[in-house]
């Protein structure tokens, strides 16, 4: 399974960007996808996720409203789009995969979002 973040960088405050993760060498049922983030010194957490079946997603709290999961079945490509930003959304986003079965994770390298103030 390969996992390729793209779309970070660096961006002001109220600005936007929008990350991509192209999913490869996946043979088995995806129950969903998912984006988290993990800033210097604090846990990684969850920010949105979108279910394979029926497309359903859900928001961490601090980014509803402002950010948007989304997903291309046909090219297992997912999307974060994220507006508003803010400073404290600075992190390091990773895309995540969960397995239908065994509810295995899998993980891409990470791509770096800093929001200046």
């Amino acid at each position: 399974v390969q996992l390729v973040e793209s779309g970070g960088g660096l961006v002001q405050a109220g600005g936007s960007l929008r990350l991509s993760c192209a999913a490869s060498g996946i043979t088995f049922s995806i129950n969903a996808m998912g984006w988290y983030r993990q800033a210097p010194g604090k846990q990684r957490e969850l920010v949105a996720a979108i279910t394979s079946v029926g497309g359903m997603t859900n928001y961490a709290d601090s980014v509803k409203g402002r950010f948007t999961i989304s997903r291309d079945n046909a090219n297992n490509t997912m999307y974060l789009q994220m507006n508003s930003l803010k400073p404290e959304d600075t992190a390091v986003y990773y895309c995540n995969v969960e397995s239908y079965r065994w509810r295995l994770h899998y993980w891409g390298q990470g791509t770096q979002v800093t929001v200046s103030s």
